[in-house]
C-alpha cells in the first residue's frame, strides 16, 4: 500500500497520528477475530452434531417406510419458529428460542398403534431441521464476520502499519537530513563571515599603518 505524505512536520504528525491509531485497534481487532473463530468452531461442531442427529431421525424414517403410505402427513405442521437476534462478537445473528409444531387430533383407538411414533419421529425431524437452518444462518454470519475480520487484521499488520512506520523513518530522515544540512550551510556561512571580519580588520590595520606612515 503506497502511503501518501508529504516531507514536512505536519504530514509527519498526520502520518504518526494514523499509525498510532492502527497500533491502538489492532490489538481489539485481533482479539475480535480470536472470540469469532471460537464461535464458528462452536458453529461447526453444532452443526455437525445436528447432521447426525438428522441423519440418526432420517434412518429412523426409513425404517418405518413402508408403512408412512398409511399415515396421514397432515398430522404434524410446523406452527410457528420463535426467535431472538443476539449480539455475539459484536456480530447480529438470529437464535432460535422456540419451535411451535401443531398435531392434528385423530382418532385414537382408530388409528394404528405405530401412529404415534410416526408423530413423535415428525416432531423429531421437525424441530432438528429447523435447529439445523439456524445454526448454518448463525455459521454463515459469523464465519463472513470472521473473514472480513481477519483481513483488516491482515491489512493492519502487514501492509498498513509497516507503510505508515515506512513513511515516518523517510520523513523523519528526510527532516535530519535537511537539518543537517542547514547547520552545515550556517557553519560554512559563519565560518565565511568570521574570515570576512578577519579580511576587514587586517585591511584596517593596514590603512592606519599606511596613515601613520603618511604622517611621519
Amino acid at each position: 500500500m503506497a502511503i501518501k505524505f508529504q516531507y514536512n512536520k505536519t504530514s509527519l504528525q498526520q502520518i504518526e497520528k494514523q499509525l498510532k491509531m492502527r497500533q491502538r485497534t489492532l490489538p481489539i481487532i485481533k482479539s475480535k477475530e480470536t472470540a469469532l473463530r471460537l464461535e464458528v468452531k462452536k458453529c461447526k461442531e453444532d452443526a455437525a452434531a445436528l447432521d447426525k442427529e438428522l441423519e440418526r431421525q432420517i434412518q429412523g424414517y426409513e425404517s418405518m417406510y413402508a408403512l408412512w403410505g398409511e399415515f396421514d402427513t397432515s398430522l404434524v405442521a410446523l406452527k410457528d419458529v420463535e426467535m431472538d437476534v443476539k449480539k455475539i462478537a459484536g456480530v447480529r445473528v438470529p437464535i432460535l428460542t422456540n419451535i411451535r409444531l401443531e398435531v392434528q387430533p385423530f382418532g385414537l383407538f382408530s388409528a394404528p398403534k405405530w401412529y404415534f411414533d410416526g408423530i413423535n419421529l415428525l416432531q423429531g425431524l421437525a424441530k432438528t431441521a429447523v435447529e439445523h437452518e439456524f445454526v448454518m444462518a448463525k455459521l454463515g454470519l459469523l464465519d463472513h464476520a470472521r473473514r472480513k475480520t481477519t483481513q483488516k487484521v491482515n491489512l493492519f499488520e502487514k501492509v498498513q502499519i509497516p507503510g505508515f512506520q515506512e513513511a515516518v523513518r523517510k520523513i523523519k530522515r528526510f527532516m535530519e537530513d535537511e537539518e543537517n544540512l542547514s547547520k552545515s550551510s550556517q557553519k560554512i556561512l559563519k565560518s565565511l563571515q568570521e574570515k570576512r571580519r578577519k579580511a576587514d580588520a587586517l585591511l584596517a590595520d593596514d590603512d592606519d599603518e599606511e596613515g601613520k606612515e603618511d604622517e611621519v
